[in-house]
Order: structure tokens, then C-alpha cells, then sequence
């Protein structure tokens, strides 16, 4: 019963957590001038990720390396599947060119380095994170530098509408503590209750850590899609596809080399290829309601084989 409390109290203060932090940033970013798009791919998909950053570095330092993993590719396939395809049937999401030309290539990019990395030896070690790592900097880099250079300043009208300077700092630093305090629960309440079940660390990282860490971005996708803001809506989950992979793992591996399952390989696969898939009716401009629903049947077909496997 111990580890059922703490499960739902960390994944509450992952969720409330997250919402004040993407407040917060998001405020920020409108005060800076950047576009909607870098606002969703950096600052939005770093506080929806953040869940997913304490569960899994908390889990490396704690020696439950597979939730780590685990938790990574069960979130991306999530966001994918799940965030995208249900913003998508709430309203079809116009895409960005760039995101279309660099940032879902980047995220598909992110996979296949992944896979390749775990293949040879199923170990994920201190090199590959800092590899990781570094394409993760170079990255966030090229997006910057790409959206600050269309910066617009804030006008008075606009200034009277965002949030003032000191919430925004007050947003930023409370939605971080209940962030980290919540993974810090979530992984010992996962971990309690995989034992309990006798079911694997990896089986919980894949489905109930994996979807309560992902459930800032689709609760943040779903208002965007729900207001139009499509740049938001799909920036959100591929920025936070490309920072789970490229900053998370990163920085796990260097905390201590991760050993990996074999099962890690397919669902890495899957990933690589529902990544492929639902790019083509993507590039055409539009993810429609139709992709949209066929995403979401995918995601509940790929639970079912994850508790049956």
C-alpha cells in the first residue's frame, strides 16, 4: 500500500509540478521575444521532460538503471503516439516547416544513435552519454540561434498580459522542486510495486512510470491543440522526444553505465519506425484526425504486447 502512495503522490507532484515550471518558462519566453516553436521545443519540452530527467537520473543514482531506459522509450512512444495522435483528433495540427525539415529528422536521428549505442553490448556507457550529450548541445544550439534571429520584443500591450517578473521566477523554482521531489517518489513507488507484482523494472518503466511522467506533455499538447497553437502542441512532443534521449540518457550514462535488456532493442525499433510512419502523412503539412486516431490505436496495441511479452 506504501509504494501505491507514493506512486500516485510522485506522479501528482510530477503533473502540478510540471504545469507551474512550463507557467513559468513560457512567461519567460513571451518576455524575451522568441517564437512559439522554440518556446515549445526548448523551454515547454524541458519542463514537460523534466519528469521524466528526475525519474531517470534519480533511478541511475539509485541502481535501477532499467527504469531508466525503460522509462525514456516508453515516454518518446507515448508523446508519439498518444500526445501527438490526441491533439491531433481534438484538433488536426497545421506543422511547422522547420520543425518538419530539422527537428523531427533530429528526433528520428536521436533513436537510431540510441539503438545503435545498445545494440553491440547492451550497455549504454559513460562515452556514448557524453556522445549523447554533445549532440544534445549542438542541437539546442542550431535552435536558438535559428529562432533568435526572427526575435521580436515584447510590446506594452502584450507586457500587461504576461506574468509579472517575480511569479514567474516563483513559478519557475516550485515547479522544479515538486518535479524532482515527485520522480524521487515515482521511481521508489514503481519499484515497490514491480516487486510486488513480481512484473520487471523494465514492464513499469515502459507503462506506468512512462505514462505518469508523460502526462505533462499531453495534458500541455492538448491545451495547445485545443487553442491552436500547433506550433506548441508538436513542438512539445518532438523537443521533448529529442530530450529524453539525447539529455536523459546522457546524462544517466554518465552518472553510470547502464546495462539494457534485449526487449530495449525492439522497443527502440518501434520507435525508429512509428517515428518513420507517421512522418509521411505528417510532411504533407497536416497530421489529420484520421493519422491521429490510428496513433492512439497503435499505442494501445503496443501495451498489449508489452504486459503479454
Amino acid at each position: 500500500m506504501q509504494s501505491f502512495i507514493m506512486l500516485v503522490l510522485g506522479f501528482a507532484l510530477l503533473v502540478w509540478g510540471a504545469d507551474k515550471f512550463v507557467a513559468g518558462a513560457s512567461a519567460l519566453a513571451r518576455r524575451l521575444g522568441v517564437s512559439p516553436l522554440l518556446v515549445g521545443l526548448t523551454i515547454v519540452a524541458f519542463g514537460t521532460s523534466a519528469p521524466e530527467l528526475a525519474v531517470s537520473v534519480t533511478a541511475a543514482l539509485q541502481g535501477a538503471n532499467e527504469i531508466a531506459v525503460g522509462n525514456v522509450l516508453g515516454s518518446n512512444l507515448f508523446n508519439l503516439l498518444v500526445v501527438a495522435g490526441l491533439s491531433a483528433l481534438i484538433c488536426p495540427l497545421v506543422m511547422d516547416r522547420t520543425l518538419l525539415r530539422r527537428d523531427w529528422p533530429l528526433s528520428l536521428l536521436a533513436a537510431v544513435m540510441l539503438c545503435a549505442m545498445i545494440a553491440p553490448d547492451l550497455t549504454l556507457s559513460r562515452l556514448e552519454g557524453a556522445v549523447l550529450l554533445a549532440v544534445f548541445a549542438l542541437t539546442l544550439f542550431l535552435q536558438i540561434h535559428a529562432a533568435l534571429t526572427g526575435r521580436s520584443p515584447l510590446d506594452d500591450a502584450a507586457e500587461d498580459i504576461v506574468m509579472p517578473p517575480l511569479m514567474i521566477g516563483v513559478n519557475i523554482l516550485l515547479g522544479l522542486a515538486c518535479i524532482i521531489l515527485g520522480g524521487q517518489l515515482a521511481v521508489s513507488g514503481a519499484t515497490g510495486v514491480a516487486r510486488m507484482f513480481g512484473l520487471s523494472e523494465t514492464l513499469i518503466g515502459l507503462t506506468i512510470v512512462a505514462i505518469g511522467t508523460s502526462l505533462p506533455e499531453l495534458v500541455t499538447s492538448l491545451v495547445a491543440a485545443h487553442k491552436g497553437q500547433n506550433e506548441i502542441a508538436m513542438g512539445n512532443v518532438i523537443g521533448s522526444n529529442i530530450f529524453n534521449i539525447l539529455l536523459i540518457l546522457g546524462v544517466s550514462s554518465v552518472i553510470t553505465p547502464i546495462p539494457v535488456l534485449s526487449t530495449s532493442i525492439v522497443d527502440c525499433l518501434v520507435l525508429i519506425g512509428i517515428t518513420i510512419v507517421f512522418y509521411l502523412p505528417a510532411r504533407r503539412g497536416r497530421l489529420g484526425r484520421f493519422p491521429g486516431a490510428l496513433m492512439a490505436l497503435c499505442y494501445i496495441a503496443y501495451t498489449v504486447y508489452l504486459i503479454a511479452r
